[in-house]
């Protein structure tokens, strides 16, 4: 059996990149888990073609969210709101007793923390606010576009 705070989990907590909050984003989403407390605030700007162009991040949480917010930030550039939608519900299936991980990469490192629900709410946070941020922002472009 793996341990719920493992090396791999503990060194992605410490390298969270985009730990700066953009100075005029389209949308900016805060997310608070109230089991532990832990808290990411997710700021998106869409490029010309709708897909995350800049993130910005403020992540206050536990090894397990700031491991999440990290594994996020990696890959969200240049995914739309639609791809991220999914993942976000895909990792919140797979935490509830889903067969599989979603399809981003590295989120089976979360594989130990299956069967401890109470940590679900922080390893989803940043994903559920990234998928709010970016939805938030297309209808924000949309509006201004047209």
């Amino acid at each position: 059996m793996t341990t719920l705070y493992n090396t791999d989990i503990l060194r992605l907590a410490a390298t969270v990149p985009f730990q700066q909050r953009l100075d005029s984003p389209m949308a900016s989403v805060e997310k608070r888990s109230p089991i532990c407390g832990s808290r990411v605030t997710i700021d998106v700007n869409l490029d010309e073609e709708g897909r995350v162009g800049e993130l910005g991040m403020l992540v206050r949480a536990c090894a397990l969210g700031q491991a999440s917010s990290a594994l996020l930030a990696e890959h969200v550039v240049g995914r739309t709101p639609k791809e991220i939608a999914a993942a976000s519900d895909a990792l919140a299936a797979w935490l509830a007793g889903g067969d599989t991980p979603p399809d981003w990469p590295r989120l089976e490192l979360f594989t130990p923390a299956l069967p401890h629900s109470a940590r679900h709410a922080s390893i989803r946070l940043a994903f559920e606010a990234a998928a709010e941020a970016a939805a938030q922002a297309a209808t924000h472009r949309r509006e201004f576009a047209g």
